[in-house]
């Protein structure tokens, strides 16, 4: 829109803008000016700045120079100082090489005098020994004496101990058998007056018994029956009371018999021990050794035991093993059979069939040289094809014939190893229910060697 088709009010509101805009860019021009100002006086700040630094750097270059002259100055300075150090250093080595040579032969001239010293003190240690030997057997002689004055003491004091307990031991049984003596004395009184005791109670229950029936059945008649039968029947029960305790008695005087018994046998075992009793410690001696065995042999024997255990589960296990190689030895037998017999068959199939094939093509080959009249250059070319031809094909019937003996040797092998782990797990084998068929070719053993080892047609 132009100035000329704006209105009074849009002129004076577009005049206005302008004036704004043209305030704004005075401001901005101004804003600009100081900012050229402040460039432009720090750039002439850092030119001075520059200036100074690159015044400082000339200094410093100088300053380099002259402290490089002054380090090769000090250098040299250095260097002489450790020539006069070199060559007071090999003076001194030299000198010291002098000394020690000259304390040497002083230390080898006090060796030799240690050595003879020395000597002179093992010949003196030589002699006291033999002395400390012969007075070493001397007290060796009186420690022997003493030993066995000491033993005949010993032997002495254990014949009184001995004695001492065999005498201990005899009144010890003369009170056991006193004692077990009144001890039966005193329980026949005891059990007679418990019997006397009840007997009298009896006698007594019995009178007072009678004399109640007596007075009941004056009192009662009718009545008085019953328990006449009830006392009747406690009567029978004492006379059964008195039966049991003339069988206890009778067990009792059983009982002191068989005490009576015991006792003699006591007597015996003693009249033994007596005798064993000079064979103490000798017995003693030979039950702690043989306790001893006794436990080397349980520990051995639990030791076997379990050993034996852990060679049951071997066997077990092994003969589980030895069945499971046998099924597998039977089936990779049938399997190795079967697969040599059909690649025999096939490869003395294919043999038959080349050879067959080879006399044919001899036979034609014959027919067409004799039917058609060639030239020598072009019989002798094609004599020479045919020889290449008959040359391949019998290259690969020497190939088929050494992969048929490859297997065939393979087949051996796999028996033999088969018979030998057999007989390494125990196997014979006769067992085996058949006998395993060894490969032949053209009625040839094969080598002994692996299967892979068999030569190859040359």
């Amino acid at each position: 829109m132009s100035t000329e088709e704006m209105s009074k009010e849009q002129l004076e509101e577009h005049i206005g803008r302008l004036r704004e805009e043209l305030d704004r860019e005075r401001e901005e021009r101004n804003y600009f000016q100081l900012e050229r100002d402040k460039v432009n006086t720090f750039w002439e700040i850092t030119k001075r700045q520059f200036d100074e630094k690159k015044a400082e750097l000339r200094n410093k270059d100088r300053e380099m120079e002259d402290a490089e002259e002054r380090h090769q100055i000090e250098i040299k300075v250095y260097k002489q100082k450790v020539k006069h150090l070199l060559y007071e250093h090999q003076n001194n080595i030299s000198e010291l090489k002098t000394e020690s040579s000259i304390a040497l032969k002083r230390a080898q001239e006090e060796h030799r005098l240690q050595e003879t010293e020395l000597r002179k003190d093992k010949r003196a240690l030589k002699v006291s020994y033999k002395e400390q030997e012969l007075s070493h057997e001397d007290s060796d002689k009186e420690l022997r004496m003493k030993q066995d004055q000491h033993v005949t003491e010993m032997r002495e004091s254990f014949e009184r101990q001995a004695r001492e307990i065999e005498a201990k031991y005899e009144k010890k049984m003369k009170v056991l058998r006193d004692e077990l003596e009144l001890r039966r004395k005193t329980e026949i009184h005891e059990i007679e007056e418990r019997k006397n005791g009840q007997i009298n109670a009896l006698m007594k229950n019995h009178e007072k018994a009678f004399s109640d029936i007596k007075n009941y059945y004056n009192d009662i008649t009718l009545n008085n029956l019953a328990l006449i039968n009830s006392l009747k029947e406690q009567i029978e029960e004492m006379k059964k009371k008195e039966e049991r305790m003339e069988k206890e008695m009778g067990e009792i005087q059983l009982q002191n018999r068989r005490l009576t018994e015991p006792l003699q046998k006591a007597n015996q075992e003693v009249e033994e021990l007596r005798k064993q009793l000079t064979n103490y410690q000798k017995d003693k001696a030979s039950l702690a050794s043989a306790k001893a065995r006794l436990r080397v042999m349980n520990k051995e024997m639990k030791s076997l035991q379990w050993e034996h255990e852990v060679l049951e589960q071997r066997f077990e296990r092994t003969e589980n093993e030895r069945d499971e190689l046998y099924r597998k030895f039977v089936k990779a037998i049938h399997e190795v059979q079967q697969k040599s017999n059909f690649k025999n068959l096939l490869l003395e199939k294919k043999l038959s069939a080349l050879a067959d094939s080879l006399e044919k093509k001899e036979a034609q080959l014959n027919e067409v040289l004799s039917a058609s009249n060639l030239d020598p250059t072009a019989l002798t070319v094609v004599t020479r094809k045919l020889e290449d031809v008959l040359d391949s094909k019998n290259s690969a019937i020497k190939d088929l014939q050494y992969e048929l003996a490859r297997v065939c040797k393979a087949h051996n092998d796999l028996l033999r190893t088969y018979e030998s782990k057999l007989l390494a797990f125990g196997v014979p084998v006769e067992e085996l229910g058949f006998k395993p068929l060894e490969s032949t070719i053209g009625g040839q053993e094969l080598g002994k060697g692996p299967a892979g080892l068999v030569a190859a047609p040359t």
